[in-house]
C-alpha cells in the first residue's frame, strides 16, 4: 500500500525503497504470463532450430549485410538460440531478472525494457559486427533487464554458479559484461542492451516515487 503521513502539520516522507516495493507486490497476485510466453516461444523456436538449423538461422538470424533483405531479423533473432547451453543460460537469466522486474515495474515496463534492449543490442551489432556474421539470442534483452535492475536495486544479493557466495547484483552484471568479450559472443548486442537497461533503470528510479511508512 502507498502511505503518506504528516507530522506537526508537515508532510512526512520516506525515500522510495524499490526492494520493499517489489517485496510488497510479491504478496499480491502478479501475473508472469507474458514472461512464461516469451520463454515458451524461445523453447519452441529452439526445438525447430534443432530440426532445421540452417533454415531457421538463415531466416531469423541477424546478418548485418543482409538486413535490408530481412529487416524482421532485428526482432526475430532475439528468439533464436544456437545450442542447449545458449538457451539454458539465457532463459534462466530471463526468468529470474524478468520476474523481479515484472514485480517491480509491471508487465508493460518489463516488455518495454526487454524489447527495446534487444533492439538496441541488435542495432549496435548491425553497426559494429562483420557484415557477414550472424547474431542470434535473447542476450541483448536480458542484459537490458540486468542493467535496469542494477540501477534500481544494485545491492540485491545474487549467486552466480559456480561461485558459492552471494554478491551484489551490480557486481554480477559487471562480471557478465566482461565475459561478453570472450570469442564467439556478440559483445555489441550485450553492450547495446546493457546501455538501454541502465537508462531505463534511471527513468524508473526517478518516476517511481513510492512512499512507505
Amino acid at each position: 500500500m502507498r502511505h503518506q503521513g504528516s507530522a506537526g502539520g508537515r508532510p512526512l516522507y520516506r525515500e522510495p525503497n524499490l526492494i520493499y516495493n517489489c517485496a510488497m507486490r510479491s504478496y499480491r497476485p502478479v501475473s508472469l504470463g507474458v514472461l512464461w510466453f516469451l520463454i515458451a516461444l524461445n523453447v519452441v523456436i529452439f526445438i525447430i532450430t534443432l530440426i532445421m538449423p540452417r533454415e531457421v538461422v538463415g531466416a531469423l538470424g541477424l546478418t548485418p549485410g543482409e538486413l535490408s533483405e530481412r529487416p524482421w531479423a532485428m526482432v526475430s533473432s532475439m528468439f533464436v538460440h544456437g545450442s542447449p547451453m545458449h538457451i539454458l543460460f539465457n532463459m534462466i537469466a530471463l526468468y529470474f531478472l524478468g520476474s523481479f522486474l515484472v514485480r517491480t515495474v509491471g508487465e508493460r515496463g518489463f516488455l518495454a525494457v526487454f524489447f527495446l534492449g534487444g533492439l538496441a543490442g541488435n542495432v549496435l551489432f548491425a553497426l559494429l559486427a562483420h557484415p557477414e556474421s550472424t547474431g542470434i539470442g535473447a542476450s541483448g534483452g536480458v542484459y537490458a533487464l540486468g542493467g535496469a535492475l542494477a540501477i534500481m536495486v544494485p545491492k540485491v544479493p545474487v549467486i552466480i554458479f559456480p561461485i558459492p557466495v552471494p554478491m551484489p547484483l551490480w557486481v554480477a552484471i559487471v562480471i557478465f559484461f566482461f565475459l561478453s568479450f570472450l570469442p564467439g559472443i556478440a559483445w555489441q548486442a550485450h553492450l547495446g542492451g546493457l546501455f538501454l537497461g541502465l537508462v531505463a533503470g534511471l527513468i524508473f528510479r526517478r518516476r517511481r516515487r513510492v512512499y512507505f511508512l
